[in-house]
């Protein structure tokens, strides 16, 4: 699930950094609380969030339901954009020589992103649990889907847009 609206989804800026004023914005809590309705009969056996407050914002709205563990794992940030609270438009600008590449101002490229979610998805693999819900971001959705609905190649990330609060169920095989 990717997380709520926040105060930087409506300003249109880039954050990686968790100590940054991010949060939910009130449509960002309405759109959690729809999920946590629609989501409120599974039965999940923990939340893994990122660093991110947005993440765990999101994952406490949906827990009300379901009273387990929340858990962060650092590998399901969102992308090191090396932008840090800019606007999101001046960083694809920064990045369209080479999308999947770039590293800009110390960040990670798109590639480097996606090595450390599919890093992630290994470990989930090893994992006892039955039910996960992870809540992430935009740019980890995107691997996510591509890992799991196949067929979408790297150059083809960045056209997979995933709605706040949007969720997508998979089976994970051992």
């Amino acid at each position: 699930m990717r997380h709520g609206r926040t105060n930087y989804n409506d300003l249109g800026l880039c954050n990686d950094d968790p100590v940054r004023d991010v949060y939910l914005t009130g449509a960002g809590i309405a759109q959690a609380e729809t999920a946590a309705q629609q989501l409120r009969n599974i039965a999940l056996s923990r939340i893994l969030v990122s660093l991110l407050p947005r993440t765990r914002q999101t994952a406490e709205i949906v827990n009300r339901y379901h009273a387990v563990p929340i858990e962060v794992h650092a590998d399901l940030a969102d992308i090191r954009s090396g932008f840090e609270s800019q606007p999101v438009v001046n960083y694809f600008a920064a990045i369209d020589h080479d999308p999947l590449r770039a590293r800009i101002n110390g960040g990670e490229s798109l590639l480097d992103h996606k090595q450390r979610v599919l890093r992630f998805i290994d470990w989930l693999r090893e994992q006892p649990d039955d039910t996960l819900l992870v809540v992430a971001h935009e740019e980890t959705m995107r691997v996510f889907i591509a890992y799991f609905e196949g067929g979408i190649e790297d150059a083809r990330l960045r056209d997979i847009h995933i709605g706040n609060c949007e969720y997508r169920h998979y089976v994970l095989t051992r």
